[in-house]
């Protein structure tokens, strides 16, 4: 049963590797003329190629003619006849490169267009720098395959096909004779050839491996010199590093016995067919003219076969890179937008239900997130959230969001299903300000115009004022303009956060979501941004996940976590009163805190 499995699952392999390249033809079929305009180039220099033996013979044969004229002639058509082979050369080789350029390109967008919109579970289980890699790395493989090999592939093919139709003109003998040795050629191209996939394809996986942790390492990179881990760090790049190296050198190692053994096969039967045929022009049976002719197309077929031999391991090699970008194109998203969405009510009041709703993170499935959480927050309301980490509070936030679907349950938005509603659609009417904030490379005012990108410079700064980042902005070099550095390098924590706060000002969204907005942020900045939230917050629905206390005394209901459940509702003067969860930590923060001060 287990060796039945085996090859079932060997040859669905095979049928996948052999048929993958298919999945190239939708981005290439756009691009009909310009695929016509190469194919016709590429006939035409094939043909144009398989011409100039005959010109060649005819110059042999005549090279003791009595007319000088007409061994000119044939000189001067010879040299017409490069000419052309030249320019259709040229002519082939930019159609197919601007046609490779064009379909890589759209295949990266594609690829792009698909990942941006999976929901976070995917990038649980699958590095960024892994997927970085197949956009780049893998589709660089396609762009030389479409762009060179399936030319090269596809022009020795007719070069062979033609040759072989002339050599059995020329003389049906000497062709048979070739033909003898064709078996002996196939045979190490189809057993290497499937070793050579496999490789490729290990080579690859290794590549994407060493992508990911690079990336993985580089951008936490003030943590690993901070903890003095760059030996480890250079150690287990390195190691992953040298595993792709050692699959490429496997891979490097049987493509060059694979050509050595065809070309030493092909040329082996040339010499021996030229040896009869030299024999054959003593006899008088040929002329010297057509044996050249002869063995010029017998270079030309074996040059095509050796050619084909060689693309054979490129057209490997993008089978496996091409498998690798339909995975991604194909992922199937643990969260689908209906086939008919619903559109929320307009104006979109705000209000938030979560009914009986339970949750497990898809890397976790066996400890409950969220257990049965039934929770409203009306239109305008101001709903903190608190409890000791791990609690939900922040899941919370996520299934507003919805990166993630609840197991059972429903988390509702103005009584709407977020299930039933496009992500994009609900999505606009929420802003979020993250624990972590993210800063992108570009400048601040961008930065905060990621909010609502058709914002005024007014708007923006007026958010920021808000969000008490005004006057560190105008500090800075070139004020709203200065360049923030990757993941905002340049800016404390505490200004990043004010930077994510004035974005979410700026959306102006009636649904407000703070998870942590006020973490990183010194006393008196803190003061003035959470000026700035509560004035935000009037008329808005805003949910703030909080570990200190002090910044949700005010708001309208305090809402107590634990376990994924709620344990606890009321004001912060009830809940103290209560006793409970919350009281033990209204204790810790505020009498244990201004003892310790």
């Amino acid at each position: 049963m287990a060796r039945g499995s085996a090859n079932m699952l060997e040859e669905r392999e095979k049928s996948r590797q052999l048929g993958s390249l298919r999945a190239l033809w939708p981005f290439m079929l756009p691009y009909r003329g310009l695929m016509m305009a190469a194919v016709a180039a590429l006939v035409a220099t094939a043909t144009v190629s398989l011409i100039l033996p005959m010109a060649v013979r005819r110059v042999v044969d005549n090279f003791n003619a009595e007319d000088g004229a007409l061994l000119d002639l044939y000189f001067g058509a010879a040299l017409g006849i490069a000419g052309l082979l030249a320019l259709g050369t040229a002519l082939r080789y930019a159609l197919v490169t601007r046609l490779g350029e064009r379909v890589v390109a759209d295949i990266r967008k594609a690829v792009f267009d698909r990942v941006i919109g999976l929901s976070p579970s995917f990038y649980e289980k699958t590095m960024t720098g892994e997927v970085l890699s197949r956009i780049t790395t893998d589709t660089t493989l396609i762009l030389s395959v479409i762009g060179s090999s399936i030319s090269i592939a596809l022009r020795n093919l007719l070069l062979l096909l033609g040759g072989l139709a002339l050599m059995l003109l020329t003389s049906a003998k000497l062709t048979g004779m070739v033909l003898l040795i064709v078996p002996a050629v196939l045979v190490p191209i189809m057993v290497l050839g499937r070793r050579l996939r496999s490789l490729s394809r290990e080579n690859q996986d290794w590549i994407a491996a060493s992508s990911g942790n690079a990336s993985e390492a580089l951008t936490s990179v003030q943590t690993v010199q901070a903890y003095t881990h760059e030996a480890l760090s250079r150690a287990a790049f390195g190691d992953v590093t040298e595993k792709s190296f050692d699959a490429a050198r496997r891979r490097i190692w049987t493509r060059a016995l694979m050509t050595a053994i065809v070309i030493a096969l092909v040329f082996t039967g040339i010499v021996g067919v030229l040896w009869i045929g030299a024999w054959d022009v003593r006899a008088g049976e040929m002329s010297a003219g057509t044996l050249i002719q002869f063995v010029i197309y017998s270079v030309m077929v074996a040059g095509a076969v050796g050619a084909l031999a060689e693309v054979f391991g490129e057209l490997q090699r993008a089978a496996g890179a091409t498998e690798r970008l339909v995975d991604l194109l194909q992922t199937e998203d643990t969260v689908q937008d209906p086939a008919k969405p619903k559109t929320p009510k307009a104006p979109v009041r705000g209000a938030i239900s979560f009914e009986d709703v339970s949750f497990t993170y898809p890397t976790r499935p066996d400890v409950p997130a969220l257990d049965g959480v039934s929770l409203t927050v009306a239109p305008g309301e101001t709903v903190a959230l608190v409890g000791p980490s791990g609690a939900g509070k922040t899941t919370i936030v996520q299934l507003i969001q919805r990166f993630y679907d609840p197991a059972s349950g429903a988390v509702k938005l103005d009584g709407v299903d977020l299930r039933d509603m496009a992500r994009a659609e609900f999505r606009r009417h929420l802003a979020l300000v993250p624990q972590d904030p993210v800063i992108f490379a570009a400048s601040a005012r961008d930065n905060i115009r990621f909010g609502r990108p058709d914002a005024t410079d007014a708007e923006i700064e007026s958010a920021a004022r808000a969000a008490a980042a005004h006057d560190f902005l105008v500090a800075l070099p070139d004020g709203y303009d200065t360049w923030l550095g990757e993941r905002g390098v340049m800016l404390s924590g505490g200004q990043k956060q004010r930077v994510a706060i004035a974005r979410a000002i700026l959306r102006d969204a009636p649904v407000m979501l703070l998870d942590e907005a006020t973490s990183a942020l010194d006393a008196e900045s803190e003061r003035a941004v959470q000026r700035a939230v509560d004035e935000l917050a009037r008329g808005r629905t805003t949910i703030i996940v909080a570990h200190r206390l002090a910044t949700v005394k005010k708001a309208d209901r305090i809402v107590v976590m634990d376990h994924g459940r709620v344990v606890a509702t009321g004001s912060h003067d009830d809940l103290v009163a209560e006793g409970g969860l919350y009281a033990r930590l209204a204790r810790l923060q505020f009498t244990d805190g201004m003892a310790a001060e």
